[in-house]
């Protein structure tokens, strides 16, 4: 098979390594943003884990987990915010945006994808947890 997209719908190769970079540099540049903002750092560590409670909706099942992890950890929403925050001069918005966008990449960088419906292990990055020792 060639490089870019395995069987299981997931990056492979390069395409991979790409793609967790960015998620690092996305990453490295929203932190950079926020401390050039000036932003409190309490509220960065008591929102930059809130995308994750978006686990809870596996308790469903695993088609509607996966559709409200990916909402939660898709580029649209924060960026959408960021693009508020400053079109409005409001510095909470904006806050809220970068940890946001912090988050998704620290994910990204880690391997942690977006999900398809067959479980939460399941990523366009590639398996995680279970399935990938599996």
């Amino acid at each position: 098979m060639s490089e870019g997209t395995a069987e299981t719908g997931a990056a492979t190769g390069s395409v991979n390594i790409l793609l967790r970079l960015e998620g690092l540099t996305l990453f490295a540049g929203m932190v950079t943003l926020y401390a050039a903002w000036d932003g409190s750092w309490l509220v960065f560590a008591l929102l930059f884990f809130v995308p994750d409670l978006s686990f809870l909706a596996y308790l469903s099942d695993a088609r509607f987990g996966a559709m409200v992890y990916n909402a939660a950890h898709s580029y649209m929403a924060p960026v959408a915010l960021l693009t508020l925050g400053f079109g409005l001069a409001s510095p909470l918005t904006l806050s809220i945006a970068l940890i946001w966008l912090a988050h998704i990449g620290i994910d990204r960088a880690l391997g942690y994808g977006l999900k398809y419906s067959a479980g939460f292990g399941f990523t366009h990055l590639g398996m995680i947890g279970r399935q990938k020792d599996a």
